[in-house]
């Protein structure tokens, strides 16, 4: 019994040490895998690998369809420029059908076209089209410069100037500026040949198009037409120019001369400077003699309150005002201006010189000047016409 008692002690000992281990999770595992039938092992490994394949299908249909939805949003943002949001929501709407949704897109885009006509636009380029003897120049306005810099605003801005100079209304005749009314020209023709924008519509068709498609107020502001009279050179400067004949300032000017044979490089080449002096120096008027009566009285009591608050005699003070004067007139008056390509000379003498250099009397017949956005903020308030320097 002795015996037997002691062979029991080790069996029991290594019986509590396998049942010790039995706890833990990776000797469980062991056992099991241990004692799972080689059948059973192949049939979870074809469960998995059916899983596995059933998933990495249903994945692979998926992807073509995301690519697909993916193609088809670029290719109706390239058409129209919409924001990528509402290219996405039509398409939605019109179940992935591009060509239903660019229609839906049209239609969205007038209606938000039409809520945004009434807020500020003083963006935007001016756009000058010419041929002999004449010029158009439009202001076609948007709210931001970032739509400014746009390629569609940009063609519609050069087209719109095109059509202004084919109005038959503005007389060939008859040289000087003339005033374009926007109503002009808004139910008139156009014929677009742009990738986002082509066919035959109305200036003011194509102009709501573009605002839908911008998503901002887009207006026809105003234009001009400049008339030359014969012979005479016509002469042109675009400040900040993205593109010919575009820029946010224009200065335009026309050189008359007697003798039609005279040297045109010269004229030209005065002429572009000139144009240029325009645009930097902003002359209001041509001559004294042009000046109004009304800015010279008003300049007249502004230079005499001032000379009063000297304190010195009524003769003093009347010839500080006519010193002052003569400074006036040298700010606003073309002709009395300083040159701004040789501050030495006035324009007057700049074009005695020229006369003597093509041997005939050269004389400004016209001046232009226009800028994006000037008067806007003001005419919101008080309802005025826009400002433009030009010869009377």
């Amino acid at each position: 019994m002795a015996l037997s008692r002691s062979a029991k002690r080790p069996l029991q000992i290594m019986l509590s040490t396998r049942i010790g281990f039995s706890g833990q999770n990776y000797s469980t595992w062991t056992r099991k895998a241990v004692s799972t039938p080689i059948s059973q092992l192949a049939e979870i490994k074809t469960r998995s690998e059916s899983a596995f394949g059933m998933f990495f299908r249903r994945f692979s249909v998926q992807a073509p369809a995301a690519q697909e939805q993916m193609n088809l949003i670029k290719q109706l943002r390239e058409r129209t420029s919409a924001p990528i949001k509402d290219v996405k929501a039509a398409l939605i709407d019109c179940n992935w059908d591009i060509e239903e949704a660019q229609k839906d897109l049209r239609k969205r885009g007038k209606v938000l076209a039409s809520k945004k006509s009434g807020r500020t636009a003083a963006e935007g380029l001016l756009a000058l089209a010419q041929d002999e003897g004449r010029a158009a120049i439009v202001e076609l306005n948007c709210e931001t410069d970032f739509v400014a810099r746009n390629e569609i605003f940009q063609y519609l801005a050069l087209s719109l100037a095109k059509q202004a100079l084919l109005i038959e209304n503005v007389s060939h005749q008859v040289s000087g500026v003339h005033a374009v009314g926007p109503e002009c020209l808004e139910d008139l023709k156009l014929n677009l040949e742009h990738p986002k924008i082509s066919g035959e519509t109305t200036v003011q068709n194509a102009i709501t198009e573009i605002a839908a498609m911008m998503g901002e107020n887009v207006r026809l502001r105003r234009s001009f037409v400049m008339s030359t009279s014969s012979p005479a050179v016509l002469s042109i400067y675009l400040h900040t120019s993205p593109q010919p004949g575009l820029g946010r300032i224009a200065g335009l000017l026309s050189l008359e001369i007697e003798d039609g044979n005279s040297q045109l490089e010269a004229l030209q080449r005065v002429g572009s400077e000139l144009a240029m002096h325009v645009v930097a120096a902003k002359p209001l008027f041509l001559t004294k003699e042009l000046v109004s009566s009304s800015a010279l009285e008003s300049e007249r009591e502004i230079l005499k309150s001032q000379a009063e608050s000297t304190g010195k005699s009524q003769m003093a003070i009347e010839k500080m005002v006519e010193g002052r004067l003569r400074k006036y007139y040298e700010e606003v008056v073309l002709m009395e201006q300083k040159f701004i390509m040789n501050d030495t000379i006035n324009v007057k003498t700049l074009l005695n010189n020229l006369s003597k250099e093509v041997g005939s009397p050269v004389k400004i017949g016209n001046f232009f000047r226009m800028e994006v956005g000037e008067g806007i903020q003001r005419l919101e308030a008080s309802g005025a016409d826009e400002p433009v320097a030009q010869s009377a």
